[in-house]
């Protein structure tokens, strides 16, 4: 197993992530194999290096969280349901999505989500319903992903013994979601197109999710201005009272906040960006045995190697995987090339030639079969995002 400094290793996954002729770890990355003297690169060259591994990543700059971000129990599930694990093991982890949100990541390769902006509140209550604004900043979306679909999240509590209503345990209420198209002015109620609608139970505690992608299609893809959304708790015995209390709309109407930030409505949206596989998508692959041969143990072949975020220091912004098995290609690649090398028809002729000119140099020992992984983390604007990042494992070696 590998394991160096966080500059150092991160030229390291850089070499295993970027690619490089015969895939030998860089010299920086091998001091502790006996080249302790060699000097360490500048470090304007592993600053530069390290925008480069988050170039590819998709972010403009290192994230660099506060302590009071919150990464979302729901994001958690979705990483464990996608993830390598979940998906060997065959099972769904606890609290992780149904049906309605297997459906729309089917499609993507990105999961984001979205708290609202709790300044831009604006909260009703007449008769026997309530009225919540929501307002989401989608600006994070890059301008190249798509967005399939959306859902809106949100916590409603279980009301019992309720002074007003005897019912109250086995009775109903109604959520109603409905999409600003023109905000209220003067003398004018605002103008809005229902979403999604939802009969619910008195006497149960759960989230509920609701269909919110035509909004966002027309915030994100059509240009439309986004004004957000109107969350409307209808009691069907008309109590206000008991309408507030239904959904967890806003911190002020509840008086446990230590809750509130696990509890709070989540906006989420599935899009791809048209690099990789959809994250529902990934082979389950069998674990494999690289056992050097004898007569070949030299050869080009896969090794070991965990890539350590720690290490590199991005542990702080990569919510999970905390690792994750990278494997990197190293070996000769002989003339003649043997058939396990994996080789194309290209490189047995260049090693034909190399031959009998060495001024030729012979194949290289590079992966010729890679697999993606899912990563959870938060990004420059401490929004949590999962996301499908291909060829990130190396699953075969060959000379090329």
């Amino acid at each position: 197993m590998v394991s160096v400094v966080p500059s150092l290793m991160a030229l390291l996954l850089g070499q295993v992530l970027l690619g490089g002729c015969t895939g030998l770890i860089p010299d920086v990355g091998r001091r502790k194999y006996g080249n302790a003297g060699r000097q360490s690169p500048p470090p304007d060259v592993l600053d530069t290096f390290e925008l480069r591994l988050l170039n590819m990543f998709g972010l403009k700059r290192r994230p660099s969280p506060s302590r009071d971000a919150v990464v979302p129990q729901y994001m958690v599930d979705l990483y464990r349901l996608h993830s390598v694990n979940a998906e060997q093991n065959g099972g769904r982890p606890k609290g992780a999505p149904g049906r309605n949100s297997e459906r729309p990541a089917s499609r993507a390769n990105t999961i984001r989500s979205f708290h609202h902006e709790e300044s831009s509140e604006e909260f009703s209550s007449r008769g026997g319903k309530t009225s919540q604004r929501f307002l989401f900043n989608l600006t994070s979306i890059p301008e190249e992903e798509l967005v399939t679909s959306a859902e809106l999240r949100l916590f409603r509590e279980q009301v019992l013994g309720s002074v007003a209503s005897s019912n109250s345990s086995t009775g109903f209420h109604r959520i109603n979601v409905h999409e600003i198209i023109k905000p209220p002015v003067p003398f004018k109620e605002p103008i809005t197109r229902l979403l999604d609608t939802r009969l619910v139970q008195h006497g149960l505690s759960k989230w509920e999710s609701f269909d919110v992608g035509p909004a966002i299609l027309r915030w994100t893809t059509d240009g439309h201005v986004n004004h957000g959304f109107v969350v409307e708790v209808v009691h069907l015995d008309s109590n206000a009272t008991e309408a507030k209390r239904h959904v967890r709309v806003s911190r002020s109407l509840h008086e446990d906040e230590s809750s509130w930030p696990q509890m709070r409505p989540l906006l989420v949206t599935f899009s791809h960006d048209g690099k990789g596989q959809v994250l529902h998508s990934r082979e389950k692959r069998q674990a494999r045995k690289d056992k050097p041969r004898k007569k070949h143990k030299d050869s080009c072949r896969r090794h070991a190697l965990y890539v350590d975020f720690n290490d590199v220091g991005w542990n702080d912004w990569i919510v999970a995987p905390p690792g994750y098995n990278a494997f990197y290609c190293k070996g000769e690649c002989p003339f003649p090339l043997a058939d396990h090398l994996n080789s194309t028809n290209h490189a047995i002729v260049q090693t034909l030639v190399n031959s009998v000119n060495t001024n030729i140099p012979r194949a290289c020992c590079v992966p010729t079969d890679l697999s993606p992984i899912s990563l959870l983390y938060l990004d420059e604007y401490e929004k949590v995002i999962l996301k499908n990042y291909p060829e990130m494992v190396v699953e075969g070696c060959g000379c090329r």
